[in-house]
């Protein structure tokens, strides 16, 4: 009897295509708005290296609280330094593969006005873009479903508690 051959499957049993470890990765991040001349909300947006438009977010550094990760991302990404936090709105979690580890990120998300000079915007390097949209433009251009939902949470207390 034959000797089955199985070396055209060793392919998915090798080590490189394997997961090697699970690595938690905890961000922060802000929907920032604020108010035009005629009263209407606009939102900020940055639009990554991939030109995929997002809100500024990052990791959590060691020793931080989430709410001090999106203030000090606000301001590294956006230039932004007189901001209020308005609150919580929610967590994203989502994972991804990054070489042989399974990357699970959780992002605490606040609301968050913009204070002051909020035309005085600047992008960091590695972005495409840094933009403030209409609420309903924001909402379209938005590449996370998760995000868009918050953002509509956002704007129904931004309405209801008169922001």
């Amino acid at each position: 009897m034959a000797v089955p051959k199985f070396d055209k499957f060793k392919k998915y049993f090798s080590k490189k295509n394997q997961i090697q470890e699970i690595v938690r990765e905890p961000t922060s991040g802000g929907i920032i708005f604020r108010r035009d001349k005629d009263g209407g909300v606009e939102i900020l947006l940055i639009q990554d290296g991939k030109d995929r438009w997002t809100i500024p977010k990052g990791h959590i550094e060691e020793g931080e609280t989430a709410e001090q990760t999106t203030i000090r991302e606000i301001g590294e990404e956006a230039g932004l330094t007189d901001i209020e936090i308005y609150g919580w709105l929610g967590k994203i979690n989502f994972r991804y593969r990054r070489v042989d580890r399974l990357v699970l990120m959780t992002t605490q998300i606040y609301l968050v006005g913009a204070k002051g000079d909020t035309d005085a915007i600047k992008k960091e390097d590695w972005m495409n873009g840094i933009k403030w949209f209409k609420f309903n433009d924001a909402l379209e251009a938005i590449e996370y479903d998760d995000i868009g939902k918050l953002m509509l949470l956002a704007m129904k207390r931004i309405r209801q508690e008169k922001l």
